[in-house]
């Protein structure tokens, strides 16, 4: 067998920083090369003169500084005449160093396998010289490039030995020339970035084969990819061209029919990354996202031509036929699906999303001195990882209770009772509801819609259009999300896990959150699972850096206007403390006045309608009945965070809690946090036995906002002066046995709650079957827009062909009206004749009443001569009309009340994007090596000299 001969082509542009040890690494081979050939484009660092000292001036060629890699490689080529068909180029970067027997390894592994027509090295971290970069690279369909490799993946020899793989990178590539000028060499087309894969693809399209051979290694500084000199190369942003490049190699190289199905990813997919980089404030990682996309289908036949270059001549099957082999070396689908996920994620922490054209892990890891000996932990999986995780491990725990708990309104058909109106119609109904002007339903009204109800019906949108669901996660689900908002809250107010752990498990289990799940109240649940952020938010505001607290200012307003739509006493609660804590910190005051002044604009022809009515700024969305409130709340149970009704627990439950909140404050330390949750608890306790004691519409309002925030104070005071503990164990054994009693009265809350909670299930009027408030004969009956009077004991509704939506019930009947209505049936079960009439001028077509059906207003109502019965029985009565009905009239809808919608959306876009995490600013990455590394290469240069 003849020996291979060997070509090797240096392409330099302003790398002398990394050329010296470049050459040196070549000249040092173990297997001498047999031709060597430098290029220069146009660099102006001298790297045109250590290439002429090297190679001597012959075997350099100067071009402009706007040549690509792949022109430069093809006009060396072009002066250089073949060696026969043994004959190998070995491409290098100016910022590739190999390894003395990299060559060597390369054509060993070339000999072995004589399918083989291009090999390439391991590619390792020019800094950190243990860093893996590559060991082969695959690609998606949506040209997310793949390395294979975890972020700051040390090599220890996991990925050994030759395999085959899609696509080796040009720096340190081995090809045959013979193949090289087959294919067609690299693509003009692509100055930098993609030129490798798009031509390993047309290789292997060939039935050549791909291999990364481990054995021989390389060190690449990656000076393009991580912007350490100016590409003249192109006009266009790195990220932008390697962008348009990627999709463009994957749309260029693809069969027929995966090309329309990856260019109808890439759509969807650039649309989605580029609002994901808006509303992370990242306008230029937005713009290139489109522009390369733009690039793509703006110029389809481009596209075109190159797809036909790479079909080879007579053979139409040929793409199609090696896509069944490049397959499997693609990016699994289900990669896809994490990567989203990635982003995701990496938005909602605050940091850049991951970046789409799929750039090597390590470019953004820090490479200080102090990781240089860090060890990679074993890899135990994703899932075993996540389910170990102790915020997760607590989240579960809290929704097995709740789901055993709750085991009576699961299953059911509807859910409804107490507060909660029956949960019917779909997220389609309640924008309906929300958008109309006026609402065709009761007596009529031309009233704003509560705004909560645009909250349910963004959720039920994201719920596939089910109401219930939506309703049901935000209540039935008010535990585990509290537990979890609690957790997140505490992160960097309350550093030790374990407590932490305990403060968000026994927040979720406070008395709020039960009785408000028992009694159906909606209002209470949603506000209950906000208030731990809005603690975490408002410490950001008063403590964080200016743009920071900005940023969470909006978010803080924005979460206050959803919270006070669903009960509005959250906002004059958060209030009174937002304007103490600003005179406190004066730095605080712009953003705490953001804060608070959204809500009121968002929510603005809302509550100014509160103001005429201010007592219903303590009522919630929901039904206000009287029998979900206690008339006379006992002091022990607002003092043990109890608001009153049905389905709570004893006092004695939370008593560890509140018994530990009061040890607190015999401490010598720590007596400023002491104060401040002690003086927030007796501020809501406060503000709970106000609320406690005013009637509105006839029953007292209740108190469960108030003991929310009552609670957060105690939970909280008591997390953070739960490290005393660790003091106390290392202290005699009096104190070890006093740390151990403070600790067990302290888990008693969480663990009573739950297992009481557990133990009795939910004992309220919520139920998960509640029948159909209209009968199903009279919605029959109504099809013409007449109404249905539902009389059930001594109250009344009207509906108008279905059971109402949540909301509805809400609405504001003018005066008068309901005056007329009132007095109407309240003469109608008094057997008073001639009120039918006055029904019937109302719109009312029909009389139900809700069972049981007493036999005496049963002979009352049919002794009315103006109605006929249409069925009685054990679920209810039904009565007819026979006076004639009007149709109820559309009332006069404001100007103002398209305009403002759309103002509202807009401005909640605006303020949501304000509000955005954004990118955290990071270190530019050090340009020079570690001193270590520095130490090193001088070392190498005086002995090259």
């Amino acid at each position: 067998m003849s020996r291979p001969y060997v070509t090797v082509i240096v392409v330099a542009h302003d790398g002398a920083r990394w050329l010296g040890e470049t050459l040196r690494a070549l000249v040092n081979q173990s297997r001498r090369p047999d031709r060597v050939a430098g290029v220069d484009n146009g660099s102006r660092d001298g790297s045109a003169d250590l290439l002429a000292q090297a190679f001597g001036r012959g075997n350099l060629i100067s071009l402009p500084r706007s040549t690509g890699f792949g022109e430069s490689v093809a006009e060396v080529l072009a002066k250089l005449p073949s060696a026969g068909s043994d004959e190998w180029i070995w491409l290098l970067h100016d910022d590739c160093a190999p390894d003395r027997r990299a060559l060597e390894a390369l054509l060993t592994a070339a000999a072995q396998d004589p399918k083989a027509a291009v090999l390439g090295p391991k590619l390792l971290d020019w800094l950190d010289r243990r860093r893996l970069l590559e060991v082969g690279v695959t690609v998606g369909r949506t040209g997310r490039r793949e390395t294979g490799l975890e972020p700051r993946e040390f090599d220890q020899g996991q990925h050994d030995g030759t395999r085959d793989v899609l696509s080796v990178s040009t720096a340190g590539m081995l090809i045959r020339r013979d193949v090289w000028e087959r294919a067609g060499g690299l693509d003009p087309f692509f100055p930098l970035f993609r030129d490798d894969l798009d031509l390993c693809w047309r290789v292997r399209n060939a039935g050549h084969k791909v291999l990364n051979v481990t054995s021989a290694v390389a060190w690449h500084a990656e000076a393009a990819a991580r912007r350490r000199r100016r590409i003249t190369v192109s006009g266009d942003h790195p990220r932008r061209l390697d962008r348009r490049n990627a999709i463009f190699v994957v749309m260029a190289n693809l069969p027929f029919g995966a090309m329309l199905w990856a260019l109808l990813r890439n759509v969807l997919g650039s649309a989605f990354r580029t609002a994901l980089f808006v509303v992370s404030k990242q306008p230029a990682n937005a713009l290139d996202e489109l522009a390369a996309m733009a690039s793509i289908l703006l110029h389809p036949f481009r596209l075109l031509r190159a797809r036909r270059a790479r079909r080879p001549a007579g053979n139409r099957q040929a793409r199609k036929k090696g896509y069944i082999r490049i397959k499997r070396l693609m990016t699994p689908r289900g990669a896809a699906w994490r990567r989203l996920i990635d982003m995701v994620r990496s938005f909602l922490a605050g940091e850049a999303p991951v970046d789409s054209t799929g750039r090597h892990h390590h470019a953004t890891a820090s490479t200080s001195a102090e990781d240089e000996y860090e060890v990679v932990p074993a890899d135990t999986g994703a899932v075993k990882r996540f389910l170990s995780r102790p915020g997760v491990v607590l989240m579960l725990a809290l929704t097995a209770v709740a789901l055993v708990a709750e085991r009576s309104l699961l299953g059911g058909e509807r859910l409804g009772g107490g507060a909660l109106v029956p949960v019917t119609g779909g997220a389609g109904d309640l924008w309906a509801f929300y958008t109309e002007g006026f609402h065709d339903i009761g007596l009529g009204s031309n009233a704003w819609t509560p705004p909560y109800v645009a909250v349910l019906a963004a959720l039920s949108t994201l719920a596939f259009g089910k109401t219930w669901l939506a309703v049901s996660v935000l209540l039935l689900g008010s535990v585990p999300l509290a537990g979890a908002t609690a957790y997140l809250a505490t992160r960097h107010v309350i550093p030790a896990v374990p407590a932490r752990a305990w403060a968000a498990g026994t927040y979720a289990l406070l008395p709020v959150a039960t009785g408000a799940i028992a009694a159906g109240r909606l209002g209470t649940a949603v506000v209950f699972v906000l208030v731990p952020l809005y603690a975490s938010l408002g410490t950001v505001v008063l403590s964080g850096e200016r743009r920071r607290a900005r940023r969470a200012a909006w978010a803080l307003g924005l979460l206050l206007a959803v919270g006070t739509a669903f009960a509005p006493l959250v906002y004059p609660l958060f209030a009174v403390l937002g304007v103490l804590a600003a005179v406190a910190f004066r730095g605080a005051v712009t953003s705490m006045a953001i804060a608070l002044a959204v809500p009121l604009v968002l929510l603005f022809p809302w509550l100014a309608g509160l103001v005429t009515s201010p007592g219903k700024i303590l009522l919630e969305a929901g039904l206000h009945d009287p029998a979900l409130v206690d008339v006379a709340l006992a002091p022990e149970s607002l003092l043990a965070l109890s608001p009153g009704g049905p389905g709570l627990p004893p006092f004695w439950v939370t008593g560890g809690l509140v018994a530990t909140a009061l040890a607190a404050l015999l401490m010598r330390r720590q007596r400023m946090i002491v104060a401040i949750g002690w003086g927030i608890t007796l501020y809501g306790v406060l503000a709970a036995i106000l609320v406690s004691r005013v009637t509105v519409e006839g029953a007292r309002a209740w108190p469960g906002v108030p003991l929310a925030f009552a609670g957060t104070g105690l939970v909280v005071l008591v997390g953070l002066t739960a490290h005393r503990l660790a003091e106390l164990r290392a202290g005699g054994a009096l104190r070890r046995l006093g740390a151990m009693a403070v600790a067990a009265v302290a888990f008693s809350t969480p663990l009573l709650a739950a297992g009481y909670w557990v133990a009795t299930g939910v004992r309220g009027p919520l139920v998960g079957d509640v029948p159909d408030v209209l009968p199903v004969l009279a919605a029959a009956r109504t099809t013409q827009g007449e109404r249905t009077l539902v009389i059930k004991g001594s109250s009344f509704t009207v509906l108008h062909g279905r059971t109402p939506l949540i909301g509805e019930s809400e609405l504001p009947i003018a005066s008068e009206a309901r005056t007329r209505l009132g007095a109407a049936v309240e003469g109608l079960v008094g057997g008073r004749g001639g009120d039918a009439v006055t029904l019937g001028k109302l719109g009312v077509g029909m009389v139900a009443v809700a069972p049981p059906v007493s036999a005496e207003l049963a002979r009352t109502l049919d002794s009315q001569p103006s109605l006929a019965r249409m069925s009685l029985s054990e679920a209810g009565g039904l009565w007819r009309l026979a006076e004639p009905v009007v149709r109820v009239p559309a009332q006069p809808v404001s100007a103002l009340h398209t305009p403002w919608l759309w103002t509202q959306a807009v401005l909640v876009l605006v303020i949501a994007v304000l509000a955005a995490p954004g990118r955290r600013e990071s270190a530019p990455e050090a340009v020079e090596a570690p001193p270590a590394v520095a130490a090193r290469m001088a070392v190498n240069v005086a002995g090259g000299r």
